[in-house]
């Protein structure tokens, strides 16, 4: 990103603006402005860790024959900025500690600290029941025959997605990895928990009814301890709901967790569990699941819009996705919201969010990659906004507001983000998974952009492989090592500064 003359971005707001939710993201209060950034659109970048350059993997002599790729030796995958190096570890198709090749379709993931001051990495594996990858469709099949489903027919002995789990020391190299969860399907997102596991969702809701394939209903999350040295006993949350999950936050103040869902006409989720979650299983004992209702005929303090609706329900899309107004003129102003209980938390057919809509919730456009941070819940709408590029929001649960913060007006600044992740100085680093992945698109490769306190953007990191996606973004608890993964060969990155200091 190299100049404001490029860019058309609406940026974050500052913190003088009504006491708004976004205070922990830092310098925003820089601004003296009162207004939310949509009365000022200009539009400017950051230099961020500088101009990015092509960049070998330290361990490039261990990937001369990747399975589905061939030959990366001497490759550069990343373009980083200068004085970052990194790790190309676990690569689809490699042989695990566990006898199982690396499943394929990386996604979601998130880091935990494991003995020895090494890193656990717990991470998705968006695959469908016998998915090929790499000329294996046996997906993540737990050796110890703890599958959710066993599958039938064709598919019986296979393990369709699920997580493995990847032990990494502080050089970036591979201690130990095998499956951790299987027999589920599509396991998109999901989120780390403050008590040290990783809540894998199913963004999916296949039932033997629908697929034969299949022997038990689909759509629900799974609670995958970080780092238990083998497959855990999956057992489905039914509680959190049946739907097409995407991505969770936990509150580590209250337990509550909240969900995003990957639909054009989504809920935005809070789960209430029975009693305060401190460790591992505890959220099977249940609760009482929510969905948000943003409330209607709040206007603009930029121009006296009011927020659009479709059926009476505010639809926070924008125009480019049918609703009936631009959601840019709300632009950091912090919107009063409320919430509505679900009483069929566990419906036959795809319907959870058409209960939440026929109650007053909000509509959002594909919510996608959850992230909380000091208090405050992040969430990204993939493709939502009047240019389609993507959104960021932000729930403030201490006052019960939620704020746009983040909207894309071209997909040459950002385009179609899918996972976000926070850093600890609050640096938003969002993944791109948009249309410049596409032939003849403005941006051909994809992107890791960083969005910082000041509310300007930068480049972190390109995929300079191929055009898939980035996603699975997270530091380790120091912040002096980033982990994201890339979807299409199926590799994950471990990148770390030359003098270790904090990304």
């Amino acid at each position: 990103m190299n100049g404001v003359s490029r860019r058309n971005f609406a940026r974050l707001f500052s913190v003088a603006a009504a006491g708004t939710a976004v205070a922990p993201l830092g310098r925003l209060n820089a601004r003296t402005s009162l207004a939310p950034a949509a009365c000022d659109p200009s539009s400017f970048t950051v230099a961020g860790f500088g101009p990015l350059v092509e960049a070998i993997p330290e361990n490039t002599f261990d990937l001369s024959d990747v399975p589905g790729a061939g030959d990366l030796s001497g490759v550069p995958l990343l373009r980083l900025p200068e004085k970052f190096r990194y790790t190309a570890i676990s690569i689809r198709g490699q042989l695990m500690s566990d006898g199982n090749l690396v499943p394929g379709d990386h996604d979601g993931m998130a880091c935990f600290p494991a003995p020895g001051g090494n890193f656990a990495l717990v991470r998705n594996h968006e695959l469908s029941i016998i998915e090929n990858e790499a000329g294996s469709n046996a997906g993540c099949l737990a050796v110890n025959g703890r599958q959710y489903d066993p599958f039938a027919g064709e598919a019986a002995g296979l393990g369709g997605g699920g997580t493995s789990t990847v032990i990494v020391d502080r050089t970036g190299r591979v201690v130990q990895d095998y499956v951790s969860l299987g027999g589920t399907i599509r396991n998109c997102a999901g989120g780390p928990t403050y008590w040290g596991s990783w809540l894998s969702c199913e963004e999916d809701v296949t039932t033997p009814d629908s697929d034969p394939r299949a022997t038990k209903r689909h759509g629900y999350n799974f609670e995958v301890p970080s780092a238990l040295g083998e497959a855990v006993d999956p057992i489905p949350l039914v509680a959190m709901g049946r739907m097409n999950h995407e991505a969770i936050s936990v509150d580590p103040v209250t337990g509550y967790v909240y969900q995003t869902e990957d639909r054009g006409d989504s809920a935005y989720y809070r789960f209430v569990p029975k009693k305060r979650p401190g460790a591992f299983g505890d959220l099977q004992e249940g609760g009482d699941l929510y969905a948000m209702v943003v409330l209607p005929g709040q206007r603009s303090v930029c121009d006296g819009s009011l927020l659009p609706l479709t059926d009476g329900v505010v639809d926070t899309r924008g125009t480019a996705r049918g609703a009936s107004g631009s959601m840019l003129p709300f632009l950091g102003q912090p919107l009063k919201v409320s919430w509505v209980k679900f009483e069929d938390v566990d419906p036959v057919g795809d319907t959870l969010r058409f209960e939440a809509k026929a109650k007053g919730g909000a509509l959002w456009w594909r919510g996608e990659g959850a992230w909380y941070h000091k208090g405050l819940h992040f969430w990204v709408c993939s493709g939502a906004g009047e240019a389609g590029e993507g959104q960021v929001w932000c729930y403030d649960p201490k006052r019960e507001t939620v704020t746009l913060v983040v909207e894309s007006t071209d997909e040459n600044l950002l385009d179609g983000p899918d996972n976000l992740t926070v850093a600890p100085d609050g640096t938003l680093y969002l993944c791109e998974d948009g249309s410049s992945g596409q032939p003849g698109a403005p941006n051909y490769s994809q992107r890791v952009v960083g969005v910082e306190a000041s509310g300007g953007l930068f480049d972190f990191a390109v995929n300079n492989l191929d055009t898939s996606e980035f996603c699975g973004a997270c530091f380790d608890r120091s912040g002096r090592a980033l982990f994201v993964n890339v979807q299409g060969v199926g590799i994950t990155y471990a990148i770390l500064r030359e003098d270790f200091k904090r990304i």
